[in-house]
């Protein structure tokens, strides 16, 4: 099995050097986050994530990579979950919906190329994650989450950290959002049965 060295700062007790294979990173952060957990831990496994879930599978978008970089996933995931926030995996929500794998947000984040002065439509805002992601890129992100409890959630989320660009609203993602239109972007990232067969939305990109 291939070694690969990471420095991990544990606390004084357990400081050292590890040589870690893939399959024992999540050991790693399991033995950070059963210590007392600080901002800089989270901030270290973010950038592990970063590094080795997405810029090793091609991400090379510098706004993209700063996005991810930034955003705190762990705090878009229950609090029984927040020690795999930054794993190579989707987590559960509840209501039978889940957060995205961190590179799946990634990648269709570059795909999207929104730039500063876009207005971004998300259809399926889940826990806000990444209409937060899109947050740091677009000028203003229009979210919209069938499921009542988790829009409204994801808005109280989003608000408490201060993403003041992103509206969050409870509803049909089928019926589009008529009375904000035009946007120069549309991402979605989740769909019922209904929307499969009839939306008109098809990409997750509006014509420039």
């Amino acid at each position: 099995m291939r070694q690969e060295k990471i420095i991990v700062d544990l606390p004084a007790a357990q400081r050292g050097t590890i040589a870690l294979s893939s399959m024992q990173y999540a050991l790693v952060a399991l033995t950070i986050l059963t210590t007392p957990v600080t901002g800089e831990d989270f901030t270290r496994l973010r950038e592990l994530m970063v590094q080795k879930q997405i810029e090793a599978r091609g991400v090379r978008s510098p706004e993209v990579l700063a996005a991810m970089r930034t955003v705190p996933r762990h705090l878009f995931v229950p609090s029984e979950s927040r020690f795999a926030a930054y794993e190579d995996s989707a987590l559960p929500i509840g209501y039978n919906q889940s957060i995205s794998q961190p590179v799946i947000v990634a990648l269709m984040t570059e795909l999207l190329e929104a730039r500063r002065s876009d207005r971004v439509l998300e259809i399926g805002t889940g826990s806000g994650y990444q209409a937060a992601v899109l947050s740091v890129l677009g000028k203003q992100v229009y979210t919209i989450e069938i499921i009542e409890p988790l829009a409204n959630a994801a808005r109280a989320r989003l608000e408490s950290l201060g993403y003041r660009n992103v509206t969050v609203r409870v509803g049909d993602g089928y019926r589009d959002w008529p009375e904000a239109a035009p946007f120069d972007r549309i991402m979605l990232t989740s769909a019922h049965r209904r929307s499969r067969r009839q939306s008109s939305i098809n990409s997750s990109r509006a014509e420039d």
